[in-house]
Order: structure tokens, then sequence, then C-alpha cells
């Protein structure tokens, strides 16, 4: 039985006043043994948020990482910084990265070998637009981006992924794939899992759902038999509304 995983990712939100309350509110919420949860805030905000969520359930991870260990790579953070300042996770590959800063599934590949290598778990995300889904391409992309985003991993690596899938077109827009659609996707993400490695890989990794997720569709959402959570955007700003999300994924 897969245990499922909520991630909040703020993007660029907040300032560290903000970021430290909404982080001490959530480390009050009573996670249980029944689900994963952890926020991703700004880079500049980990170090502080990391402090006030403290030894709660709630856990933190970044919102992007860089592939070298160490050097000359200005504005770049490397894994071992970030397990420094206490993240367990980092997000790789959100479609946001992938169209508007321009980054390719070989580079995100290697951001993938790197967080692993320095000891955290990738949320590797994959989805097509808007025009490629009405051009009947989903899987196609979905496929190309596994493949390629993924390269080289082998079973025992492949476990310590978490893969988030993220329809571009319902990123942020309020527009949100109906269950049915969401665990198609889902669904072939897990044969795709199998036939790329085996079933026990396939039935270990967690596929999370991400795209408008709010309090009033995530148990929709995450009552399908393939969704194992959720990454959530702008829902989890808000408190009351990511432990909305956070009990929904319990049920």
């Amino acid at each position: 039985m897969r245990k499922p995983f909520v991630a909040g990712n703020w993007k660029m939100n907040l300032n560290k006043a903000n970021s430290v309350a909404l982080a001490s509110q959530l480390s009050d919420i009573d996670v249980g043994e029944t689900v994963d949860v952890a926020i991703c805030p700004p880079s500049v905000y980990l170090d502080c948020v990391s402090t006030a969520l403290g030894d709660g359930q709630v856990r933190l991870g970044a919102q992007d990482v860089y592939y070298q260990e160490k050097g000359a790579f200005t504005g770049e953070i490397s894994p071992a910084m970030l397990a420094d300042v206490g993240c367990r996770y980092a997000i790789l590959g959100h479609s946001e990265r992938r169209h508007v800063i321009g980054e390719t599934d070989e580079l995100i590949n290697k951001k993938v070998h790197a967080a692993l290598a320095g000891g955290l778990i990738p949320i590797v995300c994959v989805g097509e637009l808007l025009e490629q889904r009405e051009a009947g391409q989903t899987m196609d992309v979905i496929r190309a981006q596994f493949t390629g985003s993924l390269a080289n991993l082998d079973a025992a690596k492949m476990e310590n992924v978490v893969i988030a899938y993220e329809p571009v077109w319902a990123i942020g827009t309020g527009q949100v794939a109906s269950p049915e659609q969401a665990e198609e996707v889902h669904s072939d993400l897990r044969k795709l899992l199998e036939n790329s490695y085996n079933q026990e890989v396939a039935q270990s990794v967690r596929i999370q759902y991400g795209g408008s997720v709010k309090p009033d569709n995530a148990l929709d959402l995450l009552a399908q038999p393939n969704i194992d959570g959720a990454l959530v955007g702008g829902a989890s700003l808000k408190a009351d509304d990511f432990a909305a999300i956070i009990k929904a994924a319990k049920v």
C-alpha cells in the first residue's frame, strides 16, 4: 500500500515573516502516520522555515536543485546545501521550469541523479500543454518526459523517486483535470513504470497529481486508485486549505 504524499509548492510567494507564520501554523497540524507532508518554500526562506517546522511531521523540500556538488555556478544551490538546511525533497522539472525557464529533460535528468546522490527525494514533474492534450498527444509527451527525465535510473533508485503528473493547462488556471482524466494518465504512468522496470517498482512509486488542487476537489481526485497524493500550488499558501487537502489524503 502506497502512503499518500501531499507537498505544497509555494513558488515565488510570501515574504520571510509570512513564510515563518505559515510554517508555524502547519507544524501544529496532526498529520498522523498515514500520510507524508512537505512544504517547498522559496530557497531564501528554507532555513527559517526549517526552524519554524522544528521536529514536527511536516517535512521541508526545495523547488529546485543544481546537479554539481560545488563550484563556480553563480546563483545555484547544491544538494548538500539543501540537505544542510533540513531539506528532504526537491521538486524537479516543474512545468514552469520547463516552459518558462527552458529546462530540458537532459538537464532535469542530471538534477535527478544529483538529488538522489545527495540524499534527497526528487519529485519529478511531467505534464502536457493544452494544445498537446487537444491533439491527442498527452501520453506521447508524458512518455518522452518520463524517459528523458528519469534516464539511467536502476530499479533501486527509481523506488526513491516521486512522480507528479501536472497537466500544464490546469496549473494556476482554476481548471482541473477531472478525476477520470487524471486517473487515466496516472494509470498509464503506472504501466510505463512496470514496462520500464517491473511490477514491484510500479506498485511502490508514488504518483502525485498537481493542477489547481483545492479542498473542494481533493477528495475526489485522491480517491482514484493510482493517485497517491497531491502537489499543491496556491492552496498550500493557506493553512486551512492545505490542512483540508491533507485530511482528504488521509481518507
